[in-house]
């Protein structure tokens, strides 16, 4: 069916590094423009960034920027964001986005000692 799943979210240490992994199925993955969207504890969503269809074209939000990369795979079916230096205000539920239709699940991420 249609869908987003998540992965690879856990807790990390303040400085640490994590990957999340996005696999889509049921669409043509390679046609659409995809997001990460996060929501820190009691707080609303805040985009962090989006990716185009040929993975060309990228941007992120300014907390992450330079931190983040994100990138896919369209053979695979595969959107990743690599997280790097990360800090305990980046500790989120992480989500998927296929522009702006289709949500994952989300994958929490903490970052804490």
């Amino acid at each position: 069916q249609v869908q987003l799943v998540e992965s690879g979210g856990g807790l990390v240490q303040p400085g640490g590094s994590l990957r999340l992994s996005c696999a889509a199925s049921g669409f043509i993955f390679s046609s659409h423009w995809m997001h990460w969207v996060r929501q820190a504890p009691g707080k609303g969503l805040e985009w962090v960034s989006v990716i185009n269809p040929g993975g060309k074209t990228t941007d992120y939000v300014n907390s992450v920027r330079g931190r983040f990369t994100i990138n896919r795979d369209n053979a695979k079916n595969m959107l990743y964001l690599q997280m790097n230096s990360l800090k305990p205000e980046d500790t989120a539920v992480y989500y998927c986005v296929r522009h702006w239709a289709l949500w994952g699940q989300g994958t929490q991420v903490t970052v804490s000692l």
